[in-house]
């Protein structure tokens, strides 16, 4: 069962922006960009409390994805990107995104910084680097 209600469109536009913000990461890096976007879908707290559905968390304005303004989010996505989707939306979590709000990529391979809009650094993938935020900050995440 689904941790968030979601329509089809909402299927292929999350599949589209796991794609566009992290098909270099492989699947787990996709399926962890799948896990910020619905722990701000599920989050009442912090700059999310306005963001109760896949369309709103992606589109939010400030405080979107950059992955929208990626040629890799037009396309409609494949059947396998579909089925990366379903997985978050049906409540898979991968370490360091758990509990994850944010995620960015440092320029150059640089290390990730210890806090990002000051929340703490949960851990990186590859080229992510994941941030969640204080215990009992936003009690809604696992």
């Amino acid at each position: 069962m689904a941790v968030i209600k979601y329509t089809d469109k909402e299927l292929d536009l999350l599949a589209r922006l796991m794609r566009a913000e992290a098909i270099g990461e492989g699947t787990l890096g996709m399926l962890m960009v799948g896990n910020v976007v619905v722990n701000r879908a599920i989050s009442n707290c912090l700059t999310f409390k306005d963001t109760r559905t896949i369309y709103d968390v992606i589109y939010q304005n400030p405080g979107g994805f950059a992955g929208i303004n990626s040629e890799l989010f037009i396309p409609a996505a494949t059947n396998n990107e579909k089925r990366l989707a379903k997985r978050v939306l049906d409540g898979e979590y991968y370490y360091p995104a758990t509990n994850a709000l944010w995620f960015y990529a440092p320029v150059d391979d640089n290390d990730c910084a210890s806090y990002w809009y000051d929340q703490k650094l949960s851990g990186r993938y590859k080229n992510h680097c994941f941030y969640e935020p204080y215990p009992g900050v936003c009690e809604e995440l696992h």
